[in-house]
């Protein structure tokens, strides 16, 4: 019986503070972003292949000193293939799963389902979330960050500018929160 008062303080302390999970307004605005990555393989070493979610930024992998959270190839069959950490042997940290909603219908990440071993088949017009690697936040806890990713187009043909996805991504970098949306996201 003593547990259920405990129970409603603590509910009311975090309705009066506005958040239970204690996190700061969020301060960035979520905005798309239109990018290409290159294959893993068959392609320059100097073509970006993998994406960094915290920093919305596409990078080479063998300049990404501190890690990514997904790389892009082609396999032998001809398949775009979306590659979390685990996937690649790099720790099952970072994770991808499909949707058939839309990518404007997609507000919040999932908190689960995400595949953290394996790659991930796309086509154009695929619609995808996926989370970042824990990262350390300016207010002192580690969290994920939650992007939403449509795949534009696909080459999987040889040559200077082929396998090659073009894409479009949502990056929410407000630490610890799941919000999709453009603008600021909400609680």
């Amino acid at each position: 019986m003593r547990s259920l008062p405990l129970l409603a303080v603590a509910l009311v302390l975090a309705a009066a503070c506005g958040d239970s999970l204690g996190l700061p307004q969020p301060s960035i605005p979520n905005r798309p972003d239109t990018l290409s990555l290159y294959a893993l393989s068959g392609t320059p070493v100097s073509q970006p292949s993998a994406y960094i979610i915290g920093f919305r930024s596409v990078v080479r992998t063998d300049q990404a000193v501190d890690g990514f959270d997904f790389a892009f190839d082609i396999d032998s069959a001809g398949r775009a293939l979306l590659l979390p950490t685990g996937a690649l042997r790099l720790g099952r940290e970072s994770g991808i799963q499909t949707t058939t909603k839309a990518f404007d219908s997609v507000l919040v990440a999932p908190s689960g389902g995400y595949q953290l071993d394996s790659a991930v088949a796309v086509d154009s017009g695929s619609v995808v979330v996926m989370h970042s690697r824990p990262l350390g936040c300016s207010f002192g806890i580690r969290a994920v960050f939650y992007a939403k990713l449509q795949v534009v187009a696909i080459d999987t043909t040889s040559g200077p500018n082929g396998r090659r996805m073009d894409f479009i991504i949502l990056t929410d970098v407000n630490c610890g929160y799941r919000g999709l949306e453009e603008g600021l996201p909400r609680r």
